[in-house]
C-alpha cells in the first residue's frame, strides 16, 4: 500500500540560511511550512562549515597579528602561546547554540523541521524515508559540496568542511587552490603559526576579483612567508606512515615534464564547489533542468522549468553567497504566499558586494576593470585608483598595503565598480555598497565630506 502524503502549502528542502529564511518568511503569511535537512544540524554551510566558524577562526588570526604588532607601539607581551584545541571547541560551542536558536526559530514560527534526505516522487511529492509529503510549491536549497580532485591519493586530504575538524594546528600545510576559500585558509593557517604553501594553476589567484585585489593580495601574502607554487597542477597523494609529516603531495608544473614532490602534515583541497543534487531524483521531474556546472536552470524569480518548483542558493549557482541566498528566498517567499503587493518581488542580482577575509581583507562590488572594458568599451570608462599604507602600520617597520580602485562610466561617471584591498575593507565595503546601488557617480563620492584618519575618506578624495 502506498504511503498517505501529508499536506503542506510549501516544502523546503534544505535547512540551510536561504532555505531557513525563506521558509520562515512564508510561515510568517500564514502557510503552511515543512524544512527537510537530512544533515542532522541546521544552518547550512554558512553556519556549520563556513562563514561563521571561518570568521572565528580569521578573528583568533587577527588577534595574534596583533600580538606582533604591540610591541611597535611600546606594548610588552612577555608570553603568549596559541591553543587550537581550545579555540575549536569554543568555536563548535558557539556553532552548536546557533545549531539550537535556528531549530527553536522555526518551531516559534510553526515550520515543521523533517529530519532526513528528501527526494522526488512527483512535482508535488517528496519522499523522506519512508513518509510522503505534498504541497503546491516545493523550494530547493540544497546547497553545495566541495570537489576533490580525481587524482590518486586524494582521500587522504581534507576540504574546508573539514579544516574544522582539525584537533590540533597542522604544522605544515598545502593549500590546493587559489580562489576566496583557499587564501582565507591559507592566511588564516599562516597566522597561527603553520608552515603554508598555496598551489596556484596560473601565475595568478584570485582570479575572479579584480586584478588589484588578486595581485595585491599575491604580493602580500608572500611578503608574509606563505610560499605559492604557480602553475602547478597536484598529481597525487601518498600516505607514508610514521612518518612526522606523513603526506608526500606530487604536482606538475606548466612547461616541465618532471614532476616535484614535498611532505606536509596536512594537505587542503580546494579547487572548487559543486552542487548537491544527486539524491533528489530529479528524473522524476524532467523539467528541472541542470547547466553544464551542473546547478539547477532557474529564472530571475528563481523559477525553475516545472511549475510550483523553484532554485536559490549554492545549488542555483548564481551569487553563492549566505546573503544572497537569504535575500533571494525572503522575496520568494513574499512574492509566493505575501499577496498581491509581492506579486513582482524578486531580488537583483546586480552589484552584490562580497568581502575576502584574507590577511589582508579584501572586498568588490560591480564590475572588474576588464568585465567594464567588455560590457562598456576600453574608451567609455574611467579608472580611478591609490596605493597608500594604513596609518596603523605608520610605527611598524613593515608597512602591508591598502589599494582602492573606482571604475566609473558614461559622463556622469556613474561607478559601476569597487575593489578595495587593506585593513578594515570587510567592515567599510557595506556603506559604499548601498551608495552604488543606488547608482551614485563619482561626484557623489566627490560631494562626501571625508572623515579623517581613515582608509574609507581615500574613495572620497580621490582625483
Amino acid at each position: 500500500m502506498a504511503p498517505i502524503s501529508r499536506l503542506f502549502d510549501f516544502i523546503v528542502i534544505g535547512g540551510g540560511s536561504g532555505g531557513m529564511a525563506c521558509a520562515r518568511r512564508a510561515a510568517s503569511y500564514g502557510a503552511k511550512v515543512a524544512v527537510i535537512e537530512g544533515s542532522g544540524r541546521l544552518g547550512g554551510t554558512c553556519v556549520n562549515v563556513g562563514c561563521v566558524p571561518k570568521k572565528v577562526m580569521f578573528n583568533g588570526a587577527s588577534i595574534v597579528e596583533a600580538i606582533e604588532d604591540a610591541k611597535h607601539y611600546g606594548i610588552t607581551v612577555d608570553k603568549h602561546s596559541f591553543d587550537w584545541g581550545f579555540l575549536k571547541q569554543a568555536r563548535d560551542e558557539y556553532v552548536k547554540r546557533l545549531n539550537g536558536i535556528y531549530e527553536r526559530n522555526l518551531s516559534k514560527e510553526n515550520v515543521e523541521y523533517i529530519d532526513g534526505t528528501a527526494s522526488f516522487v512527483s512535482s508535488t511529492e517528496i519522499k523522506v524515508n519512508d513518509d510522503v509529503f505534498k504541497a503546491s510549491h516545493i523550494l530547493i536549497a540544497t546547497g553545495g559540496h566541495s570537489v576533490i580532485p580525481k587524482i590518486e591519493g586524494s582521500e587522504h586530504g581534507i576540504d574546508s568542511d573539514r579544516f574544522f575538524d582539525l584537533e590540533t594546528q597542522p604544522k605544515k600545510v598545502a593549500v590546493v587552490g587559489s580562489g576566496y576559500i583557499g587564501i582565507e585558509l591559507a592566511g588564516i593557517f599562516h597566522a597561527l603559526g603553520s608552515d603554508v604553501t598555496v598551489f596556484t594553476r596560473t601565475e595568478q589567484i584570485l582570479r575572479h576579483h579584480d586584478s588589484i585585489i588578486g595581485d595585491t593580495m599575491l604580493a602580500e601574502m608572500k611578503r608574509q612567508g606563505i610560499k605559492f607554487e604557480h602553475n602547478s597542477s597536484a598529481q597525487a597523494l601518498k600516505r607514508i606512515h610514521g612518518a612526522e609529516l606523513p603526506l608526500e603531495l606530487s604536482w606538475g608544473v606548466a612547461g616541465t615534464d618532471k614532476p616535484a614532490s614535498a611532505a606536509y602534515d596536512c594537505v587542503l583541497w580546494a579547487i572548487g564547489r559543486t552542487p548537491n543534487t544527486r539524491a533528489l531524483n530529479l528524473a522524476s521531474v524532467p523539467g528541472v533542468a541542470l547547466n553544464k556546472t551542473g546547478h539547477i536552470v532557474a529564472d530571475e524569480y528563481q523559477n525553475t522549468g516545472v511549475k510550483g518548483v523553484y532554485s536559490l542558493g549554492d545549488v542555483f549557482g548564481k551569487s553563492e553567497l549566505t546573503p544572497v541566498a537569504i535575500a533571494a528566498g525572503r522575496r520568494l517567499a513574499d512574492r509566493l504566499f505575501g499577496g498581491e503587493r509581492f506579486a513582482g518581488s524578486k531580488l537583483d542580482y546586480a552589484n552584490i558586494p562580497t568581502v575576502i577575509f584574507g590577511h589582508p581583507t579584501a572586498g568588490t562590488i560591480g564590475l572588474t576593470e576588464e568585465q567594464a572594458k567588455k560590457q562598456y568599451g576600453a574608451e567609455a570608462i574611467k579608472v580611478y585608483q591609490t596605493r597608500f599604507t594604513n596609518m596603523y602600520n605608520a610605527l611598524t617597520p613593515f608597512k602591508p598595503p591598502t589599494a582602492m580602485k573606482l571604475i566609473v562610466t558614461g559622463a556622469d561617471e556613474k561607478v559601476v565598480g569597487l575593489h578595495i584591498i587593506g585593513r578594515g575593507s570587510d567592515e567599510m565595503l557595506q556603506g559604499f555598497g548601498v551608495a552604488i546601488k543606488m547608482g551614485a557617480t563619482k561626484r557623489d563620492f566627490d560631494n562626501c565630506v571625508a572623515i579623517h584618519p581613515t582608509s574609507s575618506e581615500e574613495l572620497v578624495t580621490m582625483r
